[in-house]
């Protein structure tokens, strides 16, 4: 028994494509600069007829709006002309008219300018304040106002506000009982529809009109989701959602508001959630889903658009595609085309036509390198619960006996899969073997998994890691004595975990804005988040009734057991990590004798996003990696 519980049981690995015409030569060491490139044109919208595009590009170092005329060039233009502020977001009104925030703060913010394209005169509509607005859902101007939730009157709630883009003053609709999320409306602007949670319990709300008062029509639990996407044409009641109300997975049904009831099974996939599906509020009707093995797979439901897909796939064979926004009519498409091994391009597509126009690419200085596939694989972990994951070979060095890097996600609630990562291609670029793994609690493999993994940050989600990584060793894939973890927020503090716990398995340890005292990143957490404090309790842990857990799973206060050099990044304005627990985690390891580079940038929050200091950082990995892997 005991040796059935610590043996690491070898289930059939499956590798995709394993040299898909690569050669077997050492790729060529490329610029850190190279793989971090970021595209000065981005977030481009279709207005509702389709004969424009805007974006926001880059003027005099600040982001602006621009505008292409898709029937008249020479029409394009720069709408705005910010000179000491950067233009957050945007959204199209109407064919003449957007809506932007050039906050100075958070990009849901308020500080809201509505602007004419065609005299581009902008007007305020909300000034800068300290409050934080929600754009309600669908984003659209019904006459003359738009609905949107905004926390002005107590912080941790958003009350429902008419903001009207001739610039008059918000008008309250509906006061926030204090536990609502997310209002929904249907297509005449009626807000039927409300989601409250205490983060352990979500509610549905239902109204027949504005003027009635909601009634609370169905209770789950916090492993129970129901998400709405859009009200069902023709009906007040009846919505599509994505529901795992009764089941184990995420599907695609329709769902009874007025009664708090599902009504029918439309789609879902038996081994992964339906992540995400694509709701046309102009049709109302749903297009397509989508959900993810390990590329992003479609379901389409408007036989029309699949028609269009598959026209559109044939401009670019065995791509992945993204379509990023369409007018009202889905004549005309924004889309991302890209692979594991291409950082890929935004094109317009016109389905009329079948015509592709490119309008950005995301790196061109990664053209024509030579990038490496990712091959999926999938083990057993000790307690025998089946674990997904994704290797990326260097190039040129084999297979046998490699240095690795095992690269942890963030979240913990998201996932890896098959797509391009900058910091994979960077890493195998520099000959390192590249681990990532779907650890137990990560998003998209149903509850069970996802629970799985409650109240295991220091246990089974580190354990299903390193038995990963045990799997590799004994197949012979990694050596033993060469292994490094590394990640960002959760994936920063799986890092730390590892130098601090098991020193002996991991040879060094990267993090960046990583978990040092798990009782200050309750405490760090705003008030518009509070609601999800109860949802920690139950999935990490209770800092109160579980202070012996807290303390021993907080690496900072077992720095002392730290044995292998740490490179810790850390920004000042990152919110979740203390920087008094990161300067003194980086002070008592020093005190030990342990090599510990700590880079400290202080404009910058849990991920840099300064190029400058984004190029820096990957510098000193480098370096790092070099240093203690090589």
């Amino acid at each position: 028994m005991i040796k059935n519980l610590v043996r690491i049981c070898v289930l059939v690995v499956v590798f995709f494509s394993v040299s898909c015409g690569e050669s077997d030569e050492i790729a060529d060491v490329m610029p850190v600069e190279d793989f971090f490139v970021k595209s000065e044109k981005n977030s481009f919208k279709l207005s509702p007829d389709g004969s424009k595009i805007a974006y926001i590009g880059i003027d005099n170092h600040c982001r602006n709006i621009y505008v292409l005329d898709l029937r008249d060039e020479k029409k394009s233009k720069q709408l705005t002309y910010q000179e000491d502020v950067n233009v957050q977001y945007f959204f199209w009104t109407s064919d003449s008219t957007m809506v932007y925030s050039n906050s100075y703060a958070a990009i849901d913010s308020a500080r809201i300018f509505s602007i004419n394209i065609f005299n581009e005169e902008a007007v305020s509509i909300l000034p800068a304040s300290d409050a934080h607005l929600r754009w309600v859902y669908p984003q659209r101007l019904y006459e003359d106002y738009l609905l949107a939730s905004i926390n002005a009157r107590d912080s941790s709630a958003f009350d429902l506000y008419k903001v009207f883009i001739d610039g008059r003053p918000p008008e309250l609709l509906t006061e926030n009982p204090g536990n609502v999320i997310n209002w929904f409306a249907s297509s005449d602007g009626e807000v039927r529809l409300a989601v409250t949670s205490d983060s352990v319990e979500e509610g549905i709300l239902y109204r027949s009109a504005n003027t009635e008062e909601f009634k609370q029509v169905e209770v789950t639990d916090y492993q129970t989701l129901i998400k709405p996407l859009g009200f069902v044409k023709g009906s007040d009641t009846r919505i599509y959602a994505l529901s795992n109300d009764g089941r184990d997975k995420l599907a695609v049904v329709e769902y009874d508001i007025s009664r708090g009831e599902e009504t029918k099974m439309i789609y879902g996939n038996s081994k992964v959630d339906i992540s995400d599906a694509w709701y046309s509020d102009h049709l109302e009707e749903l297009v397509f889903s989508e959900h993810t093995i390990d590329r992003v797979e479609k379901n389409f439901f408007n036989k029309k658009i699949k028609n269009s897909f598959q026209k559109l796939a044939a401009h670019f064979e065995d791509q992945d595609i993204y379509v990023l926004n369409t007018d009202t009519s889905l004549r005309n498409w924004v889309v991302k085309v890209a692979t594991d091994v291409n950082s890929g391009a935004l094109y317009h597509y016109d389905s009329n036509i079948d015509s592709v126009k490119l309008l950005t690419k995301i790196n061109p200085k990664l053209d024509d390198k030579q990038l490496v596939k990712k091959q999926s694989i999938s083990f057993q972990s000790r307690d025998g619960l089946v674990v997904n994951g994704y290797l990326t070979y260097p190039k040129g060095m084999g297979k046998r006996n490699l240095p690795v890097v095992v690269l942890i996600h963030d979240g913990p609630y998201s996932r890896d899969y098959i797509e391009f990562e900058s910091e994979v291609q960077f890493l195998a670029n520099r000959g390192y073997l590249v681990f990532q793994v779907n650890y137990r609690g990560s998003a998209g493999y149903g509850k069970k998994f996802w629970s799985a993994g409650f109240k295991e940050w220091g246990g089974k989600m580190q354990l299903d890691i390193m038995d990963g990584v045990t799997w590799l060793i004994h197949q012979g894939i990694v050596d033993k004595n060469r292994v490094a973890i590394m990640g960002s927020g959760f994936g920063g503090y799986s890092a730390l975990y590892g130098a601090t716990y098991n020193s002996s398995f991991y040879r060094c340890a990267i993090s960046m804005s990583g978990y040092t005292n798990l009782f200050t990143y309750f405490k760090e957490i705003p008030p518009y988040r509070q609601q999800f404090i109860k949802l920690f309790y139950h999935t990490i842990g209770n800092p109160d009734r579980e202070h012996e857990l807290f303390k021993a799973i907080s690496p900072l206060f077992h720095a002392d057991r730290v044995r292998v050099p740490i490179l810790f990044a850390q920004g000042g304005s990152d919110r979740y990590s203390s920087l008094t627990d990161a300067n003194q985690f980086v002070q008592k390891v020093k005190n030990n004798n342990i090599p510990i580079k700590y880079l400290y940038k202080e404009d910058e929050g849990r991920r840099f996003r300064d190029e400058g200091n984004l190029i820096h950082y990957y510098q000193e990995v480098e370096a790092f990696l070099k240093a203690y892997l090589k």
